[in-house]
């Protein structure tokens, strides 16, 4: 149903430089429900964050959105956290949202062992979307950053590798 192309793969490189104009809009559009006013708005730049960036299409090589992961915590081989950023174009809205998200949770956790997200409280759709993946709740972190000028919080979900094993579909 969905496909995850690593940008880092120089041998797929050319092959998916027709999307970066998809990528762009997507990102201009969706971008100010994923920032704060301490990220650099220069629009998105793959420099920074080229090693950790897929774009996500569905079976027909359609365009659907990206994820990438940055800012990560811990040491390499014992990482615990990263940013996960997706932005997902509006037809991918759904049903295809849930299932690449799962999809790209079991390769987190392959890949990096990650378990937590956090998620400004006015997204209500990643909320859903965590949920419907397993998180659970931790906490609000209260006036955690600058939104708009105005102190925003922002929610912690948690899940753990063992967990999303068990009940993983």
């Amino acid at each position: 149903m969905c496909k995850f192309l690593k940008v880092k793969d120089s041998c797929k490189l050319l092959s998916l430089l027709h999307y970066i104009p998809s990528v762009e809009k997507c990102y201009r559009k969706y971008s100010k429900y994923f920032q704060d006013d301490f990220s650099k708005d220069t629009g998105l730049s793959l420099n920074g964050i080229y090693p950790n960036f897929w774009i996500i299409l569905d079976y027909s090589d359609n365009f659907m959105g990206f994820v990438f992961l940055d800012n990560f915590v811990g040491i390499r081989g014992n990482l615990f956290s990263a940013e996960l950023t997706t932005c997902f174009d509006r037809k991918a809205w759904g049903s295809f949202t849930r299932y690449s998200a799962k999809i790209f949770l079991k390769k987190c956790f392959d890949e990096f062992g990650l378990i937590k997200a956090q998620i400004y409280p006015d997204n209500f759709r990643i909320r859903n979307l965590l949920k419907d993946c397993g998180f659970e709740y931790e906490s609000t972190l209260k006036n955690e950053t600058l939104r708009n000028g105005k102190p925003q919080d922002i929610e912690v979900y948690s899940l753990y590798r063992n967990y999303y094993y068990k009940t993983a579909r």
